[in-house]
């Protein structure tokens, strides 16, 4: 018996198989081209998440001490942007400290965009 084509039954399969592919490689170049939304942040939804911040950032001329003796940046007032990229950083190691980094791997986007928010308007 010489087989000369697909069955019906083999043909959708294959069709649905092709269909789901496409749908799978769409669906990645679109999650992984898509810019992020940009979140907006909420100064006062910061004043419950700020503890961790204000004892050494909301002192102007604080130094710690730990890795080393470091001159700790008053951030009162600093812009909102620049905070959210430096958090950001923090998180994914491509800022090093210690400290921060640990902090920061705790924030979600939303935690940051809001002390961002926060800081940016305190002076």
């Amino acid at each position: 018996m010489k087989r000369i084509g697909l069955t019906v039954r083999a043909q959708r399969a294959k069709g649905l198989l092709a269909n789901a592919a496409f749908t799978a490689v769409a669906f990645t170049a679109v999650a992984f081209s898509a810019p992020a939304q940009a979140t907006e942040g909420d100064a006062k939804a910061a004043l419950a998440k700020n503890s961790m911040c204000i004892g050494c950032h909301g002192i102007p001329g604080y130094k710690a001490s730990f890795p080393e003796v470091y001159n700790v940046p008053f951030i009162g007032g600093q812009n909102a942007k620049y905070l959210e990229a430096a958090l950001q950083a923090y998180k994914k190691g491509d800022r090093k400290h210690p400290t921060m980094r640990g902090i920061a791997e705790t924030l979600t986007d939303q935690d940051i965009a809001d002390l961002a928010a926060y800081y940016a308007q305190t002076k």
